[in-house]
């Protein structure tokens, strides 16, 4: 399985649709399987409607670029294989985030924990449900990487990243729930849940463990750490703007979700450490009340904006995205993967959903 253009330019669109055929056929053996073995037939349709209802594959896709970049040689559809099982990894993420977080909807659907729950008699049965079905997709991601026909060195190599992955996500994940009480203007806290939280796992990780299994060494996963980190960075800003301003049916989420649940944003705490006594007021009454309508939440949107945090998360977008850019210059990196991962850089941080 090639892919076209490798000498003069990478195809993104080609190589998304690679992963989703390498997901398509994994958990097509699994329906297979659960029915041989009569399972439930729910868990399997719940995570495969889960993995296909949407998704930017940018996980896999960083993966793939990282093994590019890396000068990768041999058979690009194990890579691509081994890639695609961070999809599961982070279907299996999102299900347990929008448990923790109480969403109601994740990309235009109702959550998973919702899904289940609807029509159950057991009040409890679709959280612990959501809780098996995230366990399942994770486990099912360390299967499919086991499985994607690696060489034994490329696997052990492949191994040491996925470890670090799983561990910087459930860090982040601690972090993020673990805030206190008060807003607070504490912008570094925030730029520190969305390194672990999101820059190592969403970029950082993928491209290492690409880049891992085409054996690179320490130069080059130094050079795509100087792109991951900042870009990451720059991702989840945007990310944190379209869950306050963007539009819910371009993100398939409310844009209420962050302010009800009080997430501790840059974006909040930049509204924060600007703000004069009303406004600060107005932050404290409104964000992380449970029952906060779409009225309050103009009133907060006119604080964010007015406070200037809107505009200060803009500029920190761009200067991470430039950031990100410039680490690319002169790197050691082949150049067709240079192309697609600047292409990349922009379709992250400009993107409206």
């Amino acid at each position: 399985m090639n892919v076209p253009g490798y000498e003069g330019r990478l195809d993104l669109g080609e190589l998304r649709r690679q992963v989703d055929a390498a997901l398509e056929q994994f958990l097509g053996v699994k329906a297979q399987q659960a029915r041989s073995d009569r399972l439930p037939t729910v868990p399997l349709e719940v995570v495969r409607d889960f993995v296909f209802a949407g998704g930017k594959r940018v996980r896999p896709l960083m993966c793939v670029l990282g093994w590019y970049a890396a000068c990768g040689q041999g058979d690009v559809s194990r890579v691509i294989t081994a890639a695609a099982s961070l999809e599961l990894f982070h279907a299996f993420a999102l299900i347990h985030d929008d448990l923790m977080d109480h969403s109601e909807t994740r990309r235009g659907r109702p959550s998973v924990h919702l899904s289940l729950a609807a029509g159950h008699r057991d009040s409890d049965f679709g959280e612990s449900a959501a809780i098996l079905l995230g366990d399942l997709a994770l486990a099912w991601s360390l299967e499919m990487y086991n499985g994607a026909g690696l060489e034994p060195g490329q696997l052990l190599a492949g191994l040491s990243v996925m470890d670090a992955m799983r561990t910087a996500v459930v860090y982040g994940q601690y972090m993020d729930l673990d805030v206190t009480p008060h807003l607070t203007d504490d912008v570094d806290r925030a730029l520190a849940v969305i390194c672990y939280k999101t820059a190592k796992y969403t970029v950082e990780h993928p491209l290492h463990l690409g880049a891992a299994l085409a054996g690179a060494g320490p130069e080059v996963r130094s050079v795509l750490s100087a792109y991951a980190l900042p870009l990451g960075e720059a991702f989840q800003l945007r990310d944190d703007l379209l869950g306050v301003f963007g539009d819910p049916t371009a993100t398939g989420k409310p844009a209420l979700d962050d302010l009800r649940e009080g997430k501790r944003t840059v974006l909040l705490a930049l509204a924060v450490r600007h703000s004069d006594a009303d406004q600060l007021a107005t932050l404290r009454a409104l964000v992380g009340n449970r029952y906060l309508d779409e009225e309050g939440a103009e009133s907060l949107r006119e604080v964010l904006a007015a406070t200037g945090a809107r505009a200060r998360t803009e500029q920190l977008i761009q200067d991470q995205r430039d950031a990100a850019l410039r680490a690319l210059n002169g790197a050691p990196l082949a150049p067709p993967a240079l192309g697609a991962m600047r292409a990349v850089a922009h379709a992250l941080t400009e993107r409206a959903r």
